[in-house]
């Protein structure tokens, strides 16, 4: 079956990861081809087949089958399995906001106008909505870049918060950010190979979404490294390098930056993102800016600057010239609504045609789940301080950024107390990213077992204290340093536990191998 296919190959590197399925792959082809099946994996799409997701991997994929087996009443040295492995607010025990919630029920519920359950506010924001959607109603299709008056509300948002003009009609809303990403990269596909394949330079660390689409639209990956000693910086030095290494390979046209940092947690400082803009412009790149986690900055003295407000403060020769895609999502920040799929993207100087294409694209899915596009409207258009739902709205909201600020602290200063560990401050983002010094006997048997180093190691900790992160191969790294992603979710209490299980395992796992 696929999930003991996946389980048997899912602690191997990706090399031999790939020859096993390619031996397993020529097998069921040739039993399809027998079948007479038209859809074969020999027929299908090889794009498709190429895209890999780590973060719902085979070790998390392994971390389900955990679960099950406790269920049924398998014993294991644990009771419980802890995911750390996605920025899931909901999944991880973060309450929902009241007021957004709040408006999502009378969406659904108009009849709930009349009760007296639900502030006055909580009812004009459900009422501006409705009138905006067909026929009254969050189940009617809406235009394909979204319902007018939530573009009108991202707008008036982006525009509080840059401090300068957004016009509705250079936004679209899409279920989720990833949608909006993927819609983005689609455009830069050319069907052209060798030399002449569009190129997107990506960072290293790097959210797998990223690698995963550029495989599926036949695009190809150019990594340019974050700089681990400068708080996963990023310097034009390392962008050159990378740029002057695809060159005569492929032909670099976009650049994803991602501010703040996923899967590294950094907030880039203001000069770092002017170095970004100046070298884009020079080599002429697109700038795909995702900035989903804006809400979340918890470090003393970091602020969240978006890539347009910057680009505005660079003068015209910039802001009138540069092409960018801005991305936000309802997902993240201190709302979390993951499963609500809501997102939105922003347009910055792009071809009044090719803009064009992209909406007459956007309208043959008809458009983004409504509910999404609603509860993205509530974040656009909070409470004001004069309206009744304000004061509980800022109490929750700082309370889930307070927690995160000190979650953000415990990480990094429990991964930095443990011996072979090193962790730079989580200053936003959700994730710690740890470097891990492995010995060399670990590192030669996982290599006999057709391992990544990493992936044995994140494996040993499922398999014995029942805690599930991502291992930092599968979002790339420097050759010869070993990672892991740890989303800083869990409620404070259990992220403690999660610690301690840290302090313990670590040491006692690294101790076999010396």
């Amino acid at each position: 079956s696929r999930s003991r296919l996946i389980r048997s190959a899912s602690h191997l590197s990706k090399k031999t990861r790939h020859n096993f399925y390619k031996k397993q792959l020529n097998l069921r082809i040739k039993m399809q081809q027998a079948s007479g099946k038209v859809l074969t994996l020999e027929s299908m799409n090889p794009c498709v087949k190429r895209l890999e997701y780590a973060v719902r991997g085979p070790i998390v994929a392994r971390a389900t089958q955990l679960e099950k087996e406790l269920k049924s009443g398998a014993t294991k040295p644990f009771s419980e399995v802890i995911r750390c492995n996605i920025g899931d607010c909901h999944a991880m025990g973060q309450k929902p906001i009241t007021f957004l919630r709040q408006v999502i029920a009378v969406l659904s519920d108009p009849s709930l106008m009349d009760s007296d359950r639900y502030p006055a506010d909580v009812k004009a924001r459900a009422k501006r909505i409705l009138e905006g959607c067909g026929g009254g109603s969050v189940g009617a299709y809406s235009a394909s870049c979204g319902v007018p008056v939530i573009r009108e509300d991202c707008a008036k948002y982006i525009e509080a918060r840059d401090g300068i003009p957004a016009n509705p009609e250079n936004i679209f809303l899409t279920s989720g950010a990833s949608e909006a990403v993927k819609a983005v990269l689609e455009l830069l596909a050319t069907g052209q190979e060798g030399a002449d394949q569009p190129g997107v330079m990506v960072p290293i660390p790097q959210y797998p979404l990223y690698s995963a689409s550029i495989s599926q639209y036949n695009l190809q990956t150019v990594p340019y490294y974050l700089e681990e000693s400068d708080n996963w910086s990023l310097s034009q030095a390392e962008l050159r390098r990378a740029y002057d290494e695809a060159v005569g390979k492929c032909k670099p046209r976009a650049l994803v930056v991602i501010n703040p940092g996923n899967p590294t947690g950094q907030v880039l400082r203001k000069e770092i993102i002017e170095d970004v803009i100046r070298f884009a412009k020079e080599k002429n790149l697109f700038i795909l800016a995702d900035e989903v986690y804006q809400h979340n900055v918890y470090a003393e003295g970091a602020k969240f600057y978006s890539f347009k407000q910057v680009l505005h403060g660079m003068g015209d020769a910039y802001f009138k010239e540069m092409e960018l895609a801005s991305f936000m999502s309802a997902s993240k920040g201190y709302m979390g609504e993951c499963g609500f799929r809501g997102g939105y993207c922003e347009l910055v100087n792009m071809d009044p045609e090719v803009q064009a294409m992209l909406y007459k694209q956007l309208s043959a899915r008809l458009c983004s789940v409504v509910m999404g596009q609603a509860i993205l409207d509530v974040i656009m258009n909070p409470p004001k301080p004069d309206e009744p739902s304000f004061a509980e709205h800022e109490r929750e909201k700082s309370q889930v950024l307070g927690d995160l600020k000190l979650k953000a602290q415990m990480a990094t200063e429990t991964f930095n107390s443990i011996p072979g560990m090193r962790c730079n401050p989580v200053q936003g983002a959700m994730y710690a990213f740890p470097s891990i010094e492995l010995p060399p006997k670990l590192i030669e048997e996982a290599k006999a077992k057709g391992m990544q180093p990493d992936a044995m190691y994140c494996t040993a900790l499922l398999e014995e204290k029942g805690v599930c992160v991502v291992p930092g191969s599968g979002f790339g790294q420097r050759p010869g340093t070993y990672h892991f992603r740890m989303t800083i979710l869990p409620p404070v209490e259990k992220l403690k536990k999660v610690m301690q299980i840290f302090k313990e395992f670590h040491e006692s796992y690294v101790n076999r191998y010396k």
